[in-house]
């Protein structure tokens, strides 16, 4: 049951509601805007050369003389081409450079690591390099959430360790990390749009018209509205659907970035090999329907061992 407040007018009820926000909605970078830039480019000359077939240190070794030599990231660079010459992973020198590398970046290259896994390590890489890219362009804290909570969902990187990452995160305050708390207890039980919806400014706007006429103040309007009026709209009209329609629609409307995915192609590139044993397959049966159309199957050359 809904508890009210002493009455106030809708005027000043609207303007207290909407004065109790999470304040600065842009990122505090911890790394100068030039790290970023050079991110962007290590994480994309990465991945494509991967993909051109050459092995990770060498990929390594020719990227670090390329990158901007007053930025700190070579030197990253460096620790992580001695660590994977040792270990071969990359996840476990990131791990031991959390002054540099985030733990949301260092989470996504361990689970493209992890033994047995299916999360593809070229595209752990693509999501990083967006991010980077992202971070560059100074975005509200809003867009970061939504871009690093899709690629947990969409990976499926696990919501306990992936909510948990995003915790140790610096770009969250506490307002923000109180609310992730809750996420993380309530994913799966709760609708995720909307929670969106009920920290959002325009939840504010929709009580605050529903209760004028009451001339009353709803108990939960000192609850910090974490997310502004747009994203509450959108929110709204996503409850109760698939969480991907969500994160489409924020992408179309406010132009928050997409989580890259695995390509088609990579997988039709993998049916080959089982095509062409199918093909020899056949063309073993067609060649024991000819001998048997001349005479007989000679069974010979099918048991002879030297």
């Amino acid at each position: 049951m809904t508890v009210y407040q002493k009455k106030l007018p809708f005027d000043i009820l609207f303007c207290t509601m909407q004065l109790i926000t999470a304040g600065n909605n842009q990122l505090n970078m911890p790394l100068p805007p030039e790290e970023y830039v050079e991110q962007v480019f290590f994480f994309e000359t990465f991945r494509s050369r991967i993909e051109d077939g050459y092995a990770a240190q060498e990929c390594l070794a020719s990227i670090r003389g390329e990158l901007l030599a007053t930025a700190q990231l070579p030197k990253a660079v460096s620790f992580l081409l001695t660590e994977m010459k040792h270990t071969g992973l990359l996840s476990s020198a990131m791990q031991r450079l959390p002054h540099y590398f985030t733990a949301f970046q260092t989470f996504v290259i361990v689970q493209s690591e992890r033994e047995g896994g299916r999360f593809d390590f070229r595209i752990a890489l693509q999501i990083l390099e967006r991010e980077a890219k992202y971070r560059t362009e100074n975005p509200p804290v809003q867009g970061m959430f939504f871009y690093q909570f899709e690629t947990i969902c969409r990976n499926r990187l696990g919501y306990d360790k992936g909510l948990d990452v995003l915790i140790q995160e610096d770009i969250y305050d506490a307002a923000w990390k109180n609310w992730l708390r809750i996420l993380r207890s309530q994913i799966g039980l709760a609708d995720f749009a909307e929670m969106i919806f009920y920290r959002s400014d325009y939840y504010k706007i929709v009580t605050a018209k529903q209760f004028v006429t009451e001339k009353a103040v709803p108990s939960d309007a000192d609850v910090i509205a974490l997310f502004g009026e747009r994203e509450g709209r959108i929110a709204y009209a996503a409850r109760f659907r698939d969480p991907a329609f969500l994160f489409s629609a924020l992408s179309r409307h406010l132009g928050y970035p997409g989580v890259p995915r695995q390509k088609q192609a990579a997988a039709e590139e993998n049916i080959l090999p089982a095509l062409k044993r199918r093909i020899e397959l056949l063309e073993n049966r067609l060649q024991l329907l000819e001998d048997e159309q001349h005479g007989g199957i000679n069974l010979d050359k099918y048991t002879k061992t030297g």
